[in-house]
């Protein structure tokens, strides 16, 4: 079996066992303390000297590898899996692993990894998370800790955000993997059950964050009161139809997680739930349909209380008052006063909450939920308690049938179960205590390849969204006569949209990429960087999105980047603006803003409205200063609201814990 220990893990993984790691609820105190130690650590280099050691004895190393012929470093590639195979992951063994990787990509991919991703690579291989700069080369540094396990005889998961970035990292290091001997499996949303087990079964499996977790909520349903290895053997033996047979993975072992923010941080706040079509009746789709109905003849500021900020609708006291008398003129389930209560609500937050192009789109008469911090459409999620299918009766699409729950888990719970865990990103500072604390990932800063020439340009808030997009039409006007290419991103489908309408008004040649147009992702993303061209694009253009500069560019400037709205988050936002300057080429960004912007109108106090009103002068920006003072402020509110949601639901995953073991079942 493998160890749990995060450095020196003992090979010998078993086909008929599934390994994980049983978490332990933490104390408050111990809780407190990982915050703390996981803050200063991210803000001290304790690591620095020891990881500069460690590449000066992989240089060494390589010494001995690059006279080898073909047919010499093969040996070598092959004693090096026998050592690693009988002793795990030693330290003494990692200095020439690492040369060996590394030797083999410059001779198959043509790219030597830097220093910089060597110290990355031994950053994750010590089960710790490796913060590097936006642009340098994570991709290529996680093959040094997944060879290197994968060659030790350790299943590895490399996991990242989203099909596009899953097929295209696993397709441009597959040569590296095959010429080390290593199989390389790719699992994308379509991919039938037969497929994904033999994914799964390869070295190294690329797959997205949601379809892993999915994929092992299966394996919990398919195995039942059968966790333990001993059970699962002992079934083995006495039945033709064993469980363990039946299941996708090999169990949670060597964990590589890319945009490791994004997936443990910022889609932590929602639990994932495996659920199977039911039934729906005429008298159900009736029912969704009267509570439409009811929302829309019910008045704000007078019957409810729509809050943005708390993404809640209170009725009011009146407003209970109407819908229980309308309820009970309606009979059925309307009779019954919770009941009544609770479908009211969740209609009027399908009706004021829920925004089309926002939150979802409608797609081949379906409503697709869009996730808010990659701008993805997520088409086989939905909603809970009704909520889907009265958005469904609100744009008039077929009701489609509600889903009956057969397992659920969350990130928090999940993640924590894997022996080895570790993760790479280039915005990980502002959470690093959370990450400690939840997920004991200490993160390590790694220093750059080369000195950044990204230059910020202010911030300009404007007192109107008008004045806003005005403002951004005529700097992409500006920017496409100097032959610069820019990307503008907005957060929602809508907004991306409604800039491409001002652009077509004024004649600007331009490409959207939002969840409408993610099939041709990869062709506009390669376009995005000739001269003078204009990309529009939600959040997808974020995280792992490498745009490509045509010649001449970078002697004008670069790419720039304008922010049409500031995200939940800092660090989606910076994510946004790595898309330029990577690598130490030039590059710039700048963010245009509105007071009524989504994420100021939900969190501005109103101490700062009223004096950010003495200064609004349409189409003007407020002083630099107020709007920074603004933004940073309503940032922070936001990101701390976040964090209390998660907090919640990681209380609640332990509660369930608790109910869930008394009752003997599983997830």
């Amino acid at each position: 079996m493998i160890s749990a220990n995060k450095v020196v893990l003992r090979p010998g993984f078993q086909q008929g066992s599934y390994p994980e790691k049983t978490a332990q609820n933490q104390s408050w105190f111990d809780a407190v303390i990982a915050q703390i130690g996981g803050f200063i650590a991210a803000r001290l280099n304790l690591q620095k000297r020891r990881l500069q050691v460690f590449v000066r004895r992989v240089a060494k190393a390589g010494e001995l590898l690059s006279p080898l012929d073909d047919v010499a470093f093969k040996g070598r590639i092959d004693a090096m899996k026998k050592v690693l195979r009988r002793d795990g992951l030693a330290n003494k063994h990692l200095a020439m692993a690492f040369a060996i990787v590394r030797e083999a990509s410059a001779r198959t991919l043509g790219m030597r990894h830097y220093d910089v991703q060597l110290m990355a690579g031994r950053v994750l291989i010590d089960g710790k998370l490796a913060e590097m700069e936006t642009g340098e080369g994570k991709t290529l540094m996680a093959t040094l800790p997944a060879s290197v396990a994968a060659l030790a005889g350790i299943p590895v998961h490399v996991i990242t955000v989203n099909d596009y970035l899953v097929a295209r990292d696993a397709e441009q290091m597959s040569p590296l993997y095959n010429y080390l001997g290593l199989t390389v499996g790719v699992i994308g949303e379509q991919v039938e059950e037969d497929e994904r087990r033999a994914a799964y079964a390869a070295d190294i499996t690329y797959c997205t964050n949601k379809t892993l977790v999915f994929d092992y909520l299966r394996d919990r349903v398919q195995l039942k009161d059968l966790p333990g290895t001993v059970s699962a053997r002992t079934e083995k033996l006495y039945s033709e139809k064993a469980r363990l047979d039946h299941v996708l993975m090999r169990g949670l072992c060597f964990c590589i997680v890319d945009e490791a923010d994004s997936v443990l941080i910022d889609e932590a706040g929602t639990p994932l739930i495996l659920s199977q079509g039911g039934q729906i009746s005429e008298g159900d789709v009736l029912l969704y349909q009267q509570a439409v109905q009811l929302a829309r003849s019910l008045t704000s500021g007078e019957d409810f209380i729509v809050d943005e900020k708390l993404r809640q609708v209170k009725l009011t006291a009146a407003g209970k008052q109407r819908v229980i008398s309308t309820g009970q003129e309606l009979g059925g389930q309307w009779q019954m006063r919770t009941r009544c209560e609770e479908l009211a609500g969740q209609a009027l937050s399908a009706c004021h909450l829920f925004v089309r192009d926002r939150e979802y789109l409608v797609k081949d008469d379906q409503v697709m939920i869009i996730d808010d911090s990659t701008g993805r459409v997520m088409a086989d999620r939905k909603w809970e308690r009704g909520l889907h299918q009265m958005i469904e009766v609100k744009e008039g699409c077929e009701v489609s049938p509600p889903n009956e729950v057969l397992a659920r888990i969350s990130y928090q719970k999940y993640f924590r179960r894997y022996l080895h865990l570790s993760g790479m990103t280039g915005t990980a500072r502002e959470t690093a205590a959370e990450l400690s604390a939840v997920y004991e990932l200490t993160v390590v800063k790694i220093p750059a390849h080369r000195e950044s020439q990204l230059q910020r340009q202010a911030d300009q808030l404007f007192p109107t969204q008008e004045a806003k997009w005005r403002r951004i039409v005529a700097r992409v006007i500006e920017l496409h006569k100097q032959q610069r290419p820019t990307l503008v991103g907005t957060r929602s489908v809508a907004d991306s949209e409604h800039l491409s309408r001002m652009l077509e008004r004024v004649g600007l040649p331009h490409q959207v990429l939002n969840a409408r147009q993610d099939v041709d992702e990869a062709q506009l993303v390669a376009q995005a960087g000739l001269p003078g061209a204009i990309t529009i694009a939600t959040n997808m253009a974020g995280r792992g999105t490498d745009i490509p500069l045509a010649p001449g560019v970078l002697d004008c400037g670069g790419l720039h980047v304008i922010a049409a709205e500031r995200n939940t988050a800092r660090r989606i936002d910076r994510q946004l603006f790595g898309r330029s300057g990577r690598q130490g080429a030039p590059g710039s960004y700048e963010s245009i803003l509105a007071l009524d912007d989504r994420i100021v109108s939900d969190f501005i106090p109103q101490l700062l409205q009223r004096l950010a009103a003495r200064y609004a002068r349409d189409p003007h920006p407020l002083p630099k200063w107020l709007g920074t003072l603004v933004m940073a402020y309503c940032q922070r509110k936001s990101e701390l609201q976040q964090r209390r949601q998660r907090k919640v639901l990681e209380k609640m995953d332990e509660y369930l814990g608790r109910m869930l073991a008394f009752s003997g079942k599983a997830e």
